[in-house]
């Protein structure tokens, strides 16, 4: 049977855990037998869950052979891994073993030098701050979640979830999947990414970045037709440079950067005016209406209508 080793890390977030707990004890194959075997393991005897005190059955050697490793959040995200479980964590990677993170839990996997080289997502609101804290990996703040092979993460809250049922299709097929989908009382795959709740006044940039100035000039020229060479000159430096700056410091290239504020800045006229979706495109800088539709559904997962029928 496939076992599951949920990571209780001190000052976890109760539903961060509870999440892959729920998702997979519930999965149930055709033949009725469980999918899973799930172990709970505590980083020390008594973990502090908030509002509760965790005594998880296991410690950090059941780690040790499990077929997955989910690594929930913590509300100390920033803070030290322990090295038993760093080195546990290492070890387990080093033998195939599946490794997932729930929203901020990618800080802790990070930690290990896991996520090195690889596309990553955490919660939207913390985005920039693993992207500065960890510039070798390619933090993508928009997706509900990303599947390396082994490596895994997930954005905040509900997108746990969506990344059990991804593994559970990949493990035993969609009908199981679904099942489990069904009995969570979600889809299976649900339309859209995180983008959708990103708030949208700015593109995640850590705070003090020597980008700023520019940033805000770009917010504020985001209907004009500008290209790399144009924010280069504005920046004062080569594009070359510029581009390894913002991969530095924000986790993405310029031109990345600058359609994601677009799709921001159209987020907000379709959530508060009655504007239509041609006239906001061409408010935020896009050529032509389908320019504008296809990059906000490429981002977002949603069509601007779609969009606007949702959130205003």
């Amino acid at each position: 049977m496939h076992t599951v080793a949920v990571l209780a890390l001190d000052r976890v977030v109760p539903s961060d855990l509870a999440t892959p707990i729920d998702a997979f004890t519930r999965t149930r194959l055709p033949d009725g037998r469980p999918g899973y075997r799930v172990r709970v393991c505590g980083e020390k005897p008594e973990i502090d869950a908030g509002a509760f005190t965790l005594r998880a059955p296991w410690g950090p050697e059941g780690l040790t052979g499990a077929d997955t490793i989910v690594v929930p959040g913590t509300d100390g995200h920033t803070a030290p891994l322990d090295p038993a479980v760093r080195d546990a964590l290492r070890a387990a990677a080093a033998t195939g073993t599946r490794i997932a993170s729930i929203c901020v839990g990618a800080f802790p996997l990070a930690s290990t030098g896991l996520l090195d080289g690889l596309r990553a997502t955490t919660h939207w609101t913390a985005a920039a701050e693993l992207a500065a804290a960890y510039p070798a990996v390619d933090v993508d703040p928009d997706v509900l979640y990303v599947d390396n092979g082994q490596i895994l993460t997930s954005a905040g809250a509900a997108a746990g979830l969506d990344l059990c049922l991804h593994m559970i299709r990949r493990d035993y097929g969609s009908a199981v999947a679904a099942d489990a989908a069904r009995l969570s009382v979600t889809p299976l795959e649900r339309e859209g990414g995180q983008a959708q709740f990103i708030v949208h006044d700015h593109a995640p940039t850590p705070r003090g970045s020597a980008l700023e100035p520019l940033l805000t000039w770009l917010r504020e020229n985001l209907a004009r037709d500008l290209t790399l060479g144009d924010i280069a000159a504005r920046a004062g430096t080569s594009t070359r440079t510029l581009i390894r700056h913002f991969r530095e410091q924000t986790g993405t290239t310029p031109l990345q950067w600058l359609h994601r504020a677009r799709v921001r800045q159209a987020q907000h006229l379709l959530e508060t005016t009655r504007y239509p979706v041609e006239r906001i495109g061409a408010q935020v800088g896009f050529g032509s209406p389908t320019a504008f539709r296809d990059r906000f559904k490429r981002t977002t997962g949603v069509s601007p209508h779609a969009y606007r029928r949702a959130f205003s």
